[in-house]
């Protein structure tokens, strides 16, 4: 055979090779493959090794089956005039069995799903307190999750989950906030501490009135064996010296004690108490000022 016709042959033979070995792929797993022909739509490839018609198919494109999460912040106002900011996390994947209307009904599938949380966010939030916002942050998320089920499920998305991630005020409006808080709690110490001082005061004022009664119930204790000591002294000393009246005993009893008082205030190297001048005849005159109110108390009590 003529070597220069096996040139050509093996040329044609390589080509047909490429062509042939070429119109082999692969696509990954957790991913589909959009294969036209001519333009049209065909079919899906699945993953794994596939094939299709050299010159006549074409893969056009790859649709990813894995959770796609799209975090979007919207910014509107509630009911009672408070802008707020809300983080949202959207998660969501194409549906397997509609692959065709993902991959061909929207041209951007991003702004079609922000565009919907933009109106349930709208939808439900301007009617709410900025606290029933916060109360409700589960529920706009379901709210969301439930407007958005219902409309990407046409164009062949699945929802997985919403997350409403953070309820964030005006800067003013979270320093309001924080002060009436702090006012609040201020509140509350403030009472919890006069209750405090009241039971103190309280407690106290028992405290003072139980020692007085004591102390009143110690002076007559004390006046009681004072007296009942100068009345044993009395019937001594008449019992020793005859005719001594019980005047005459009371003189002397005075003038010891007031001696004896004497002794004790020199004693001592820290006094200050000052004596003015008096004469001893006021002794007598305090004795007979003591005499008088014993005589006028036995009196009161018969």
């Amino acid at each position: 055979m003529d070597p220069m016709f096996l040139i050509p042959v093996g040329v044609v033979a390589l080509i047909v090779l490429i062509i042939f070995l070429s119109s082999f792929f692969t696509v990954n797993t957790a991913e589909v493959a959009i294969i036209t022909r001519f333009g049209k739509f065909l079919r899906v490839a699945d993953p794994g090794l596939n094939w299709k018609r050299p010159f006549f198919d074409t893969m056009a494109g790859i649709v990813s089956l894995r959770v796609n999460q799209i975090s979007l912040t919207m910014e509107t106002k509630t009911k009672d005039n408070v802008f707020v900011t809300i983080p949202i996390s959207v998660q969501n994947r194409v549906r397997p069995e509609k692959v065709y209307d993902a991959y061909y009904k929207l041209s951007d599938p991003t702004a079609q799903i922000k565009s919907y949380v933009e109106q349930v966010i709208l939808g439900h939030v301007p009617g709410m307190t900025l606290d029933e916002v916060f109360a409700s942050q589960s529920s706009i998320a379901a709210a969301v999750k439930q407007e958005l089920d219902a409309d990407m499920a046409t164009f062949g998305f699945e929802i997985v989950n919403v997350l409403v991630t953070d309820i964030v005020p005006d800067q003013k409006v979270k320093s309001a906030m924080n002060d009436i808080n702090a006012a609040q709690r201020e509140q509350v110490a403030a009472n919890a501490r006069g209750e405090a001082e009241k039971i103190l005061v309280v407690k106290k004022a028992e405290a003072e009135a139980e020692s007085k009664a004591l102390q009143g119930q110690g002076i007559a204790n004390q006046r009681k064996a004072i007296i009942e000591g100068l009345q044993v002294s009395i019937e001594q000393f008449q019992k020793v010296v005859d005719g001594a009246s019980s005047k005459d005993v009371m003189q002397l009893v005075m003038v010891t004690q007031y001696f004896d008082t004497l002794k004790s205030i020199g004693e001592s190297d820290k006094t200050n108490t000052l004596f003015l001048s008096h004469s001893p005849g006021s002794v007598k005159e305090v004795s007979e000022q003591i005499m008088e109110s014993m005589v006028v108390a036995q009196r009161a009590n018969s």
